[in-house]
């Protein structure tokens, strides 16, 4: 009795330690499951999308959960696409003063035939 830790934790991250314990368990043996997506290096399951993103499991799911996050669902498994996560990550870029000022006079130029002064 005394290896009992009692500890809070949120149910997503409890299911993902499960995953992954299950996942372990199963190492080596020949068999696939029949609701398994075939993964190759294209999708991610949620560990390796956190890892990738460099986010945590539940900041994944929350944003899964808001819409944030494209992805894919498969029985109670979620994948992602690291070619949609990557655009995702690209669509936070900031861009830099040199481009916000090219833009700028871009929309001088077209605005009026370039005269910003009217």
């Amino acid at each position: 009795m005394n290896d009992i830790i009692l500890s809070p934790i949120k149910i997503s991250e409890l299911e993902e330690i499960i995953d992954r314990s299950i996942e372990k368990a199963l190492a080596g043996h020949h068999f696939k499951s029949s609701v398994e997506l075939p993964l190759n290096g294209d999708f991610l399951k949620i560990s390796q999308a956190a890892n990738f993103l460099n986010l945590t499991v539940s900041t994944i799911y929350s944003k899964v959960s808001r819409r944030e996050l494209p992805c894919m669902k498969r029985g109670k498994r979620l994948y992602f696409s690291r070619e949609e996560l990557s655009k995702y990550l690209q669509q936070g870029r900031k861009l830099t003063t040199a481009e916000i000022t090219e833009d700028a006079s871009l929309y001088l130029t077209k605005r009026k035939g370039g005269n910003s002064h009217e």
